[in-house]
């Protein structure tokens, strides 16, 4: 999610057609992002020699996932003062390592209860992405909570880990489903607001803003869909 502090009184310097166009390509890169990430993930599962050197050896699997955040991280905080192009191609290799450590789906799950929770991440994620766009009511406040309240969820899950409780993941899985329908409403008002506020027209600054936000919406829908994946989806066993 996008962090910085937004001044929802302050008066919009970027016009309508240029957020609108910005707005656009928000989405266009988190569609992009997520084709490549299920790309990626169907290539490594239909690969049983690649998907054995992702997951058969822990340190190749805890390789790719500290690369993965350390692009998240690295990205979020010197975004300012990269190129946007070196941005985007930062974001494309994330979306392929987490394609690649989110190959397991394709071998746990049916395909045809992926695809079903697919489009219903779709649709839920949709329609709160367009409530988080129109609405005039301030979320800031419902967006505090929801962080919270998701690193309570992750800190339960590392807990439940040990635990190994079936009642407490389905809790979770809800709790989680809930979090980030709500983190898809406030990031999207957050984004628009940011572009509203901190873009002067559409260049290569207000870009990066953008490609900023198509990440954190990017990683609400992955999440959503993941949890959603946990409840309803089918196992192949």
């Amino acid at each position: 999610m996008i962090n910085q502090v937004i001044d929802y009184g302050a008066q919009p310097i970027v016009s309508e057609s240029a957020v609108a166009k910005l707005m656009r390509n928000v989405y266009l890169w988190m569609t992009l992002a997520l084709v490549v990430t299920g790309m990626a993930g169907y290539y490594v599962a239909s690969s049983p020699a690649l998907f054995q050197t992702v997951f058969a050896s822990r340190a190749t699997f805890w390789i790719l996932a500290i690369a993965e955040l350390g692009i998240v991280v690295y990205l979020s905080a010197r975004i300012d003062k990269m190129a946007f192009s070196t941005a985007a191609i930062m974001f494309v290799v994330y979306s392929v390592l987490n394609g690649v450590l989110l190959s397991s789906i394709f071998v746990v799950y049916t395909m045809e209860s992926l695809a079903s929770v697919f489009f219903i991440t779709a649709g839920t994620f949709g329609a709160m992405a367009l409530v988080g766009s129109f609405i005039k009511t301030d979320l800031s406040a419902m967006g505090r909570i929801l962080v919270m309240t998701l690193f309570g969820l992750i800190i339960a899950t590392i807990v439940n880990m040990f635990i190994g409780s079936s009642g407490l993941t389905l809790v979770l899985n809800y709790v989680g489903v809930l979090v980030f329908v709500g983190l898809t409403a406030y990031d999207a008002q957050k984004i628009k607001m940011m572009l509203y506020q901190y873009g002067t027209d559409v260049n290569e600054g207000t870009m990066k803003i953008a490609l900023l936000g198509s990440l954190s919406l990017y990683l609400d829908f992955i999440n959503l869909f993941l949890y959603l994946l946990r409840i309803f989806g089918s196992s192949r066993d």
